[in-house]
């Protein structure tokens, strides 16, 4: 008997309601309960497919701890606070973050560690890396009980599902995932292929790119303004504030396909192996403040992360470390900060936004 897999998972579920929407693909190559990318597997550090800015250097969730931190006695240093994180990977982030907070300590006291995640593979890992802070683990944000809050989302919003809408000659058409009819049965792949007649993935498609050239594409997530605007209305019924990093958009929506698969720290094609490699999207954070806005909270920036993280003192802290490092270690935090920090790294490519209860004021890394 052949064995199952999620290619044929899918093929099956095609051959009975016809072609998926791009976000559905998405959806179930990252979280099929068995088969999905992220609950199966760890992928992330150098043994996996992409490294993120908390596996780069300590300096990274060292300084969005000190953020929160500030947060909290702008909003008075209330007596508990939930510390959320949105797709906490293997809490190195958290865990930073919390060490780096043990300098306030009226604040770590405060603080109750609430992580948003469903794999149970990554939960594991965050039980390890945060033993002693004792977590609370939701499926959803919305599970998180009522309270002031501090959010953190750090490549959280790039891996929800987006659709994607093409301009034909005959209009806007959204884009889906079709059966290739030239692959076996036993083997199946996958193609685009275009809505027929009046498509309503039309509506996704923002008014001042309607009369983008034929063949552009525009990617719309449903899925990360439902959880932007959750957001907002949660800082909106009570004090806090949350931060948002990741890559994409400065000034969205825009046109392009920027889908991209990343297995074993290389590209590959979108639609190839789906559920066994990481499929992501740029982040439209203009859209993503419009929602937050929505649901009543006050937005700022985006700023680049380079811009955020000096002016929250990552050259300083580096500073401190090279102190009593070798000087292997000297070069390898030099190298970290250039990768965190400047152009040719992650340091424009990748924005912060925050999103805050209204009469907050702008964060600290947003004055300007």
């Amino acid at each position: 008997m052949t064995a199952d897999t999620l290619a044929r998972s899918l093929a099956r579920r095609i051959a009975l309601e016809g072609p998926l929407t791009v976000g559905a693909f998405m959806a179930e190559a990252l979280g099929h309960p068995r088969f999905g990318y992220y609950m199966k597997q760890d992928p992330f550090g150098g043994a996996g497919d992409f490294v993120t800015a908390p596996e780069v250097s300590q300096m990274f969730g060292e300084l969005i701890g000190l953020w929160c931190a500030d947060a909290w006695q702008r909003l008075g240093g209330p007596p508990e606070i939930r510390l959320i994180e949105l797709g906490p990977g293997r809490g190195t982030l958290m865990a930073d973050a919390l060490r780096a907070a043990a300098i306030l300590p009226p604040f770590r006291a405060a603080v109750r560690v609430h992580l948003v995640e469903t794999s149970p593979h990554l939960r594991e890992r965050q039980r390890a890396a945060l033993a002693g802070a004792e977590p609370t683990w939701h499926d959803r944000l919305d599970d998180v009980p009522a309270g002031p809050s501090l959010v953190i989302a750090n490549e959280f919003f790039d891996a929800l599902p987006v659709r994607q809408v093409q301009r034909t000659v005959h209009g806007w058409a959204e884009r889906l995932v079709d059966l290739d009819p030239d692959a076996p049965d036993e083997d199946p792949r996958f193609r685009f292929v275009l809505e027929l007649g009046r498509s309503p993935g039309r509506n996704l498609v923002p008014e001042g790119l309607r009369e983008s050239p034929v063949g552009s594409i525009v990617e719309a997530s449903p899925a990360g303004q439902s959880v932007a605007r959750l957001l907002g209305a949660r800082l909106a019924a009570h004090p806090g504030a949350a931060l948002v990093i990741d890559y994409g958009y400065g000034h969205g929506p825009a046109v392009g396909d920027t889908l991209q698969a990343l297995r074993k720290h290389a590209f590959v094609p979108a639609l190839e192996t789906p559920g066994d490699a990481d499929l992501t999207a740029h982040v439209d954070f203009a859209s993503l403040a419009a929602a937050a806005r929505d649901g009543g909270a006050e937005a700022y920036g985006p700023v680049t992360q380079g811009e955020l993280l000096l002016h929250l003192g990552i050259q300083q802290r580096a500073q401190v470390l090279k102190r009593s490092a070798t000087p292997k270690q000297a070069a390898d935090i030099d190298s970290a900060l250039d990768r965190l920090v400047n152009g040719e790294g992650m340091g424009t490519l990748f924005k912060a936004l925050a999103l805050a209860s209204k009469g907050f004021g702008p964060p600290a890394g947003f004055e300007g």
